[in-house]
């Protein structure tokens, strides 16, 4: 007999399953190593923090036009205050929805097959689900002192801004924190490795990206690899790989985030980038799955939260079709305009040699973009032989929320002549998608 039939390890979206297997009946256990954080990276040190500091940084940059007058700045102090009032109430909210599972405050190992440890204690379980997360990445030759050198997570208690900042890398924290800075007034260094940004994206999206950051006032420093960088009276001083040097008030690292594998402490369980699983987000251990950031599959919140539902529904026994983390959205927060992508675009589809119809549409075409700060804006649809809708490619503003029509459209497997049958509203963004299927 097993303690459980379920133990969840980790209580970011782990717990939306842990909810849904208790309600079903079953006995439950979720752990986590500090209860107050339930909700995970995302809700307490990511995405609803950073989104929040985002719209706020967006009034201020709207603000900043010849129709307004005066000046607007943000209060950081307040605007900290206002996001803990915000994660404390959302936290109590998971821990009322948990109220039919056990929770264990403390880090969880898994050390022999359906046996979890926890500060020395060994509970068992039926099924295992781990769901661990990740961590930042800081690379050899940064001395992280949370204090000048530093990672989104002390961004998100700044209670005063900088007045300058460097930021390291050019992924989706990068991106977005240099967006968010910049549109709240401070001076901002991006530092890339390589030239591009957004290398997977269209050309035109990558190129109308960059040239918003422009706008924004950042610098973009180009083909520049930290060697190192430590904090000094002078300031935190940056060595590059080229043997340039400068010095900057303070600098964030966004180098990207490593899955959590230390979780796994037994040899059936395979582990390499992330936990090893197969389609169904099982382990090389029968009933013993990894979901989320720590299986290295995808880094995103709302993707965490459909494989441990697909996960739970599975040990539930109920019948649905695979996830395809394919046609999960994917996007980046960036003011004015974001960047959101779904299924196959034409990296991806020219890397798998698939034949398609591309269908490209300019924000500069519609009089909406002139008052929204989106003329170097554009939508891009792809379709297959066949006119079957495979992806689209966003970059304007709101593009998280508008791909989300196109994410419909593929698990309806749609084709462009039922695309075309919709009516999208005017003046909107959306009619620029719908014009991308009227050209194809």
């Amino acid at each position: 007999m097993y303690d459980y039939d379920i133990i969840y390890i980790g209580g970011g979206l782990n717990y939306a399953g842990a909810v849904i297997a208790a309600k079903n009946g079953k006995k439950v256990a979720l752990i986590e190593t500090k209860l107050n954080q339930l909700g995970g990276t995302c809700l307490h040190k990511g995405c609803i923090p950073s989104k929040m500091f985002l719209h706020y940084a967006n009034i201020v940059y709207e603000s900043k036009n010849e129709i307004l007058t005066g000046t607007l700045s943000l209060d950081m102090a307040s605007l900290f205050t206002k996001k803990e009032s915000l994660l404390e109430n959302v936290t109590k909210a998971i821990l009322k929805q948990c109220s039919h599972v056990e929770l264990i405050e403390g880090k969880g190992k898994l050390t022999a097959p359906n046996s979890v440890e926890v500060d020395g204690k060994t509970i068992t379980g039926e099924h295992i689900v781990i769901g661990t997360g990740s961590h930042h990445f800081i690379p050899e030759g940064i001395e992280y002192d949370k204090e000048s050198i530093i990672t989104s997570d002390e961004v998100l208690n700044l209670t005063k801004l900088p007045k300058k900042i460097a930021i390291y890398g050019v992924g989706a924290i990068g991106l977005e924190m240099s967006s968010f800075f910049a549109a709240s007034g401070v001076e901002v260094t991006l530092i890339n490795r390589k030239k591009t940004i957004l290398k997977n994206a269209h050309e035109q999206i990558s190129q109308a990206a960059k040239t918003q950051l422009e706008k924004l006032g950042i610098e973009m420093l180009e083909n520049h690899s930290v060697k190192s960088a430590k904090s000094t009276k002078k300031g935190v001083h940056v060595l590059f790989e080229d043997g340039d040097e400068r010095y900057f008030p303070m600098l964030l690292v966004a180098t990207g985030r490593k899955p959590n594998t230390d979780v796994i402490q037994t040899k059936e369980i395979s582990v390499q980038k992330g936990i090893i699983t197969d389609e169904h987000f099982e382990t090389t251990l029968s009933k013993h799955y990894a979901i989320g950031d720590c299986n290295g599959k995808l880094q995103l919140a709302h993707s965490a939260r459909a494989e441990t539902l697909y996960v739970t529904n599975r040990i539930l026994g109920k019948e649905q079709p695979p996830l395809m983390l394919e046609r999960v959205v994917k996007f980046i927060h960036t003011l004015p305009m974001s960047y959101a992508y779904v299924g196959k675009i034409k990296s991806t589809l020219e890397q798998e040699g698939v034949e398609y119809k591309e269908s490209l549409v300019p924000l500069s075409q519609f009089a909406y973009s002139l008052y929204n700060h989106a003329t170097k804006g554009v939508m891009i649809s792809y379709v297959d032989k066949e006119g079957f809708i495979l992806g689209a490619e966003i970059f304007s503003p709101n593009a998280e929320e508008l791909i989300a029509t196109v994410a419909m459209a593929l698990e309806g497997e749609m084709d462009t002549l039922h695309a075309k049958r919709t009516v999208f509203a005017h003046p909107t963004f959306s009619e620029a998608l719908e014009r991308t299927f009227f050209k194809l």
